[in-house]
């Protein structure tokens, strides 16, 4: 038995993803049971889509490459509004309804689903981010909406500038894409906290839990 399959054979015994694995897949700090339910359910997602048609919400934790996703949105908008890309940036709106009670796509931009609030959670009552409950340390941000527009005619309003990262290792190194492997964008969250008061909290949003 070679070095890496010995590796391999003593990592699915400790229930953790071999290295050999984890060079070809995307980011993840899952067991490996919890990986390999986890990666069914992603290609659930995209034989889904190819059955049905383009869902109405979109689970962006499957993506493997996020970025290009999310280049796609801005890029279907510029060309219906004729606007150049480079000009083009994301609002954000969190939604009141649930996955299920969504019919139909928006008229521009994406809904997206699973995402989770490390070191804050999304108060439903009065729709902002608010102080985590005890000894709860992520919460599950409900639907959003990615709302392509231009970002000259942007207005800043009373938000928290929320980085989102693929794991909660919250690093990752610089791809030949020039993208991270693991940090994804930056979202704009209601508060009426002082921006400052969550970033000493380290507030993040995640694309996928450890567990």
């Amino acid at each position: 038995m070679s070095g890496e399959l010995e590796e391999v054979f003593t990592s699915m015994l400790n229930g953790k993803l071999p290295g050999m694995w984890a060079a070809k897949s995307y980011p993840s700090l899952k067991p490996l049971g919890s990986y390999i339910t986890d990666l069914l359910t992603r290609l659930q997602f995209f034989n889904t889509w190819i059955e049905t048609g383009t869902p109405d919400v979109f689970w962006i934790s499957g993506f493997y490459f996020t970025q290009s996703f999310l280049t796609g949105a801005t890029q279907n908008f510029a060309r219906k509004y004729v606007i150049p890309i480079d000009h083009v940036g994301f609002q954000y709106e969190v939604m009141k309804f649930p996955a299920e009670d969504i019919k139909k796509k928006p008229e521009d931009g994406v809904y997206v689903r699973g995402l989770f609030l490390e070191g804050a959670r999304w108060d439903m009552d009065i729709m902002e981010v608010n102080e985590s409950h005890s000894k709860i340390l992520f919460d599950y941000l409900p639907i959003l909406w990615l709302k392509p527009g231009e970002t000259s005619k942007f207005v800043r309003k009373d938000v928290y500038n929320c980085p989102v990262y693929k794991t909660s290792a919250r690093r990752g190194t610089l791809s030949t894409t020039g993208h991270s492997t693991n940090f994804v964008m930056m979202i704009d969250l209601p508060t009426k906290k002082p921006e400052t008061h969550w970033i000493n909290r380290g507030v993040a949003a995640l694309c996928q839990l450890d567990d």
